[in-house]
């Protein structure tokens, strides 16, 4: 039997998945939270084996919450059920200590397997976020580093779009952020290459190899 510790601030999203697990065989809801600090209390009271964790909440962060529930009680583990799928907020809770990450609306079948995977110890993704991560991953050691060492990791991927002649837009949707996001990123970019326009910021970036495909070709 899986005993569970439900997190979320919404009374009926915390009723829906009760209802839902208190259908599910092995699986049993020992307990409910409405914030991350709540979830810290209830955790360390019952010590369930897989607590489902929100991200944002009022009250308490659920990436501080997991940090510490993964801290404190190693057996303990998190399984983050959040409709919040951009990269940022899945590398913080994977970086916190969380053992799965679903986006709310998985169907009950993949949560089912989700919690008992979790709860023996395995790491588990729904789809959207391991192609996220898996699509990060390649790019990140497609793009190479070694000639804009002063740039972080997701700047130098933005420089690599710039290079292939994307747009603003277009690399906000590719990264799953606001359009502002990228824009910041860029201004951040041209002050670090100490060049004005993006033209400038395409030809200094193609010169060392990045704007290229897979592949390697242009």
């Amino acid at each position: 039997m899986v005993s569970v510790l439900v997190v979320d601030d919404h009374p009926v999203v915390r009723s829906g998945i009760r209802a839902l697990l208190s259908s599910l065989d092995g699986i049993e809801v020992c307990g409910e939270a409405d914030s991350g600090e709540s979830a810290l209390r209830e955790a360390h009271l019952l010590k369930p084996d897989v607590v489902i964790m929100d991200v944002h909440m009022p009250g308490g962060d659920g990436i501080e919450a997991t940090r510490r529930i993964c801290s404190a009680l190693p057996n303990t583990a998190v399984l983050v059920l959040t409709m919040f799928e951009d990269q940022a907020t899945v590398l913080a809770a994977l970086e916190a200590g969380a053992r799965g990450y679903l986006l709310k609306g998985a169907g009950q079948d993949e949560i089912e397997h989700a919690l008992h995977a979790a709860a023996v110890g395995e790491t588990v993704f729904g789809p959207s976020i391991a192609k996220q991560l898996l699509d990060a991953a390649v790019g990140t050691k497609r793009v190479p580093a070694a000639a804009f060492p002063q740039l972080t990791p997701r700047e130098l991927q933005i420089l690599d779009r710039i290079a292939r002649g994307d747009g603003n837009a277009a690399i906000a949707r590719s990264f799953e952020v606001a359009n502002k996001t990228v824009s910041n990123h860029i201004s951040a970019i041209f002050a670090k290459l100490r060049v004005a326009t993006r033209a400038e910021a395409i030809v200094l970036a193609r010169d060392n190899g990045l704007g290229r495909t897979a592949s390697g070709e242009p």
